[in-house]
């Protein structure tokens, strides 16, 4: 039950900062150099989690052609390049992850 719990009050207050950012900001006029900044949050932090994904293995980079990951990102990276299409995007990611760990491992 314990668990449960914790597990009920963590998401009621990550609800609530999140509900708490959309009602500060929206009643607030951001100076628009901030606003252009924020703009490039999301890419940031999307980076900063995939690129260790593709490029660490045990802690040290790996960016040899054996790397199924890496392989797999740069794929994935070209199908959103040209597509601009996110589920086409994971999915494709996906398989060719599968198909490259089978492979190479």
């Amino acid at each position: 039950m314990a668990i449960w719990l914790t597990m009920f009050f963590a998401g009621l207050i990550t609800f609530g900062i999140r509900l708490s950012f959309i009602e500060l900001l929206g009643k607030i006029e951001l100076p628009p150099p901030l606003r252009r900044a924020l703009r490039f949050v999301p890419p940031a932090v999307l980076t900063a989690i995939i690129f260790p994904e593709l490029l660490l293995h045990e802690e040290s980079l790996n960016i040899a052609l054996g790397n199924p990951r890496l392989l797999a990102g740069l794929l994935a990276g070209l199908v959103a390049w040209r597509t601009k299409n996110a589920v086409l995007t994971i999915l494709v990611g996906m398989a060719a992850l599968y198909l490259l760990q089978t492979l190479i491992h």
